[in-house]
């Protein structure tokens, strides 16, 4: 380097903006990333200590990444070559390669070659450097703001270290001001400086975590205002508010930014949320979003997400964008804004999804032939009789007849599920009826019959996916109870089988599906949960359906007698038969009087008497200490009270009422941990006091009127809208009468 050069270099430096002149050139000078530079912290050893393989950094602008390279560059005993991706070609690559093996060659001396925006490379240059990061050549250190693993070579990507930098926290920001403003050499340390908070507040709310955008608003704001008589220079709100003026957005159409923002946009839209729908809209429209893009993805939700629960959504969705087309910008963000309102809260149904069932169907299964009725007799009508048959649907009332037009094979095949929102709630019901009197038609013989909906073949894969798509909405967790319990009773093709408590349906669509040639029937508890099981067998073939009624324990035989006389069940099965109310040996023999004497019985009990108590989720040391001890001893005299149905029995006693009623039993208990999510509902039903049989009712009894009200609110405050592991006392019982 020649004088000249040294003083064009020593210019440029003292010229350079604020940002530039601020970097950092230390570890200990580098603000913010403490997760990837922290003390400790690997990167963070391996630049002290001089030992670097190939590095990916990634993130927004503005948060270190080429400060990090030029850090390592300052410690580093490696030669350092710096390329920028916008700039350089294949062949400033080959140059810096050559470079980087004569060193290695004559010196034994490593080369870091650093490429800042290295997603602009194309493929033909990312794999120029391929071998030669391969062979240690090189160590490559790349900057980017695009996800690497799309962006970047996989090769390369896979032979380096990816750190993912984040946006810089308003804490880093302030220290970033607080160093411009104190250091002498390169900042602003040997001006008079006076800013006021809010203008300091205003620039780091602004600058949005990218800490150049921070430091050119400061300069800007310093650079430009005149001093004062005593040479200092006062920024104020205003002047800060003129520096920066609109905040920076990441954003590349063809980046990460792009596809994540038009993401949440489309979900916020499907979650019915307006609120967040017009935010990611300006986020897009601000960032020069395509609006006609957006109006595009907005006339596919409303037929995806909404369709016939608010037909007129598609209309709207191209009405508002035919006039974008003839308003343009930036008039057109007012239908742009109507479209995503309308949209946003229309009632919501993906029922249009059935055609890829059908396409499904059509794609999986073997061609079935036209049915005879709908060919077209124009042709063949006199020589194969085609069209013979068909019932003409205007001649009959309501202009329409139950026949068959699925092919022969498919028939009771369900691919559109009418949904309970909007418009499609009135058809609901129509769909179904209709529905079912195609089916009975068949059966009847008014319409063509079928052998399939007579009987069923070994595997009747119609109903089978019905009924997977019921049970898929359960837990897993209930999911393994339900297997075990089936396994324990092996049903039979031809058995039939009771559910003695229904519930959700859980256990009776098992059922249906392993005893298509027996028969099902379901006990509900209430009417509420009859009515539920009753809707949803309705979409079954009426053959499949089980036999659902309401009954109580103690009248279950007379009820059975009257209903199936001479029935004795192959199997009984149930879960949480006794989650509120205690068997008593009139119950059990209730029970046991149904099932044949060389049938089975399976039973799956949560035990509540031994179940997570509340106290528990609590720290002691957020409560006075004999606040949290009286709250302990007050529960768990509730779930030891004998004179409490739900928590009168235990395991030992279940077996043994069993044994004495004549049955042979086999059971284990055990443990179960779950996820509980502690919502603001969950906790009001705990501790409502109009609810006779509440915790918080049973508690009141034995604790005073300002002890109840602590212990709501602590246990609020602790694990209210969080999920908690919550344990619970699971019983599986198994047996046969005694013979």
């Amino acid at each position: 380097m020649d004088l000249f050069d040294h003083h064009r270099e020593t210019q440029i430096d003292a010229e350079a903006p604020l940002a530039a002149r601020l970097r950092p050139r230390t570890l200990d000078e580098f603000i913010g990333q403490d997760a990837v530079v922290g003390p400790g912290r690997l990167l963070r050893r391996a630049i002290q200590a001089d030992q670097l393989s190939s590095l990916i950094f990634f993130g927004p602008p503005g948060t270190g990444k080429t400060t990090l390279a030029r850090i390592i560059a300052n410690t580093t005993s490696a030669q350092f070559i710096a390329l920028n991706a916008v700039l350089a070609g294949v062949k400033d690559i080959r140059e810096a390669i050559a470079q980087a093996q004569n060193l290695r060659g004559q010196f034994g001396r490593r080369t870091i070659l650093f490429i800042d925006e290295v997603h602009r490379f194309n493929k033909a240059q990312q794999d120029a450097l391929l071998p030669w990061v391969e062979n240690g050549t090189v160590i490559l250190i790349g900057a980017t703001t695009e996800n690497p693993f799309f962006e970047v070579n996989k090769a390369l990507v896979s032979r380096s270290r990816v750190f993912q930098l984040k946006s810089l926290e308003r804490d880093d920001l302030y220290r970033v001001v607080a160093q411009a403003l104190g250091d002498r050499e390169r900042g602003y340390g040997d001006h008079s400086v006076q800013i006021d908070e809010d203008a300091i507040a205003h620039l780091v709310n602004v600058a949005n975590g990218d800490a150049r955008a921070l430091l050119n608003a400061l300069e800007l704001a310093v650079e430009t205002t005149t001093p004062a008589s005593d040479g200092s220079i006062h920024i104020t709100l205003a002047v800060a508010e003129e520096s920066i003026q609109q905040r920076a957005v990441l954003y590349d159409k063809e980046g990460d930014a792009h596809f994540d923002t038009i993401s949440a946009f489309i979900k916020s839209l499907r979650g019915s949320d307006p609120d967040a729908a017009l935010y990611w809209l300006a986020r897009m429209i601000y960032a020069g979003e395509d609006p006609r893009y957006i109006f595009r993805r907005l006339i596919i939700l409303a037929s995806e997400d909404i369709g016939l629960a608010d037909p007129q959504a598609v209309a709207i969705a191209m009405s508002c964008a035919e006039a974008f087309d003839r308003v343009g910008m930036p008039e057109g963000r007012y239908p742009l804004a109507q479209a995503t309102l309308y949209l946003a809260t229309a009632p919501k149904s993906n029922s249009a999804m059935a055609f890829f069932d059908a396409l499904s169907a059509v794609e999986r299964e073997q061609q079935r032939d036209v049915p005879n009725p709908l060919r077209d007799p124009n042709r063949d009508k006199e020589g194969f009789g085609h069209g013979k048959g068909y019932l003409y649907p205007h001649s009959y009332r309501e202009h329409w007849v139950a026949q068959q037009y699925l092919p022969s094979g498919l028939q009771g095949q369900v691919f559109y599920q009418p949904s309970n929102q909007g418009y499609e709630r009135s058809i609901q019901q129509q769909v179904v009826r209709r529905r079912e009197a195609q089916l009975a038609a068949m059966v009847e013989g008014t319409s063509t019959p079928t052998t399939e909906a007579l009987t069923y073949s070994p595997n009747d894969p119609v109903r089978d996916r019905w009924l997977q798509r019921t049970i898929s909405q359960t837990g897993e967790r209930l999911g393994q109870v339900r297997d075990r319990l089936f396994d324990a009773l092996e049903p039979q093709r031809h058995h039939t089988i009771l559910d003695l408590n229904a519930r959700s349906g859980l256990l009776t669509w098992e059922a249906v599906r392993q005893v298509p040639e027996g028969g099902v029937y379901s006990r509900a508890v209430t009417a509420q949960d009859l009515a539920a099981l009753t809707e949803q067998a309705s979409f079954l073939p009426e053959l499949s359906r089980p036999i659902i009624f309401q009954a109580e324990l103690r009248t279950l035989s007379a009820q059975l007698r009257q209903m199936a006389p001479g029935i004795q069940f192959d199997r009984i099965i149930g879960r949480n038969v006794f989650g509120t109310i205690a068997p008593t040996s009139e119950l059990i023999a209730a029970i046991v009087a149904g099932l044949h004497p060389s049938g089975r019985f399976a039973l799956a009990e949560t035990l509540p008497r031994d179940s997570q108590r509340l106290w528990q989720l609590v720290a002691a040391d957020k409560l006075p200490e004999s606040l949290h001890e009286h709250w302990q001893q007050a529960e768990e005299h509730l779930y030891t009270d004998d004179t409490e149905p739900r928590f009168a029995w235990t395991a030992e006693k279940l077996v043994q009422q069993l044994e004495a009623a004549g049955m042979t039993v086999s059971w284990t208990q055990e443990t179960v941990q779950s996820d509980l999510l502690i919502s603001e509902q969950l906790c009001d039903r705990w501790f409502d006091l109009r609810n006779p049989t509440s915790y918080g009712t049973k508690l009141a009894a034995t604790l005073n009127a300002e002890e109840l009200p602590a212990i709501e609110s602590a246990l609020r405050r602790q694990v209210q809208n969080q999920t908690v592991s919550w344990q619970s006392t699971q019983l599986l019982l198994t047996g046969h009468p005694t013979h």
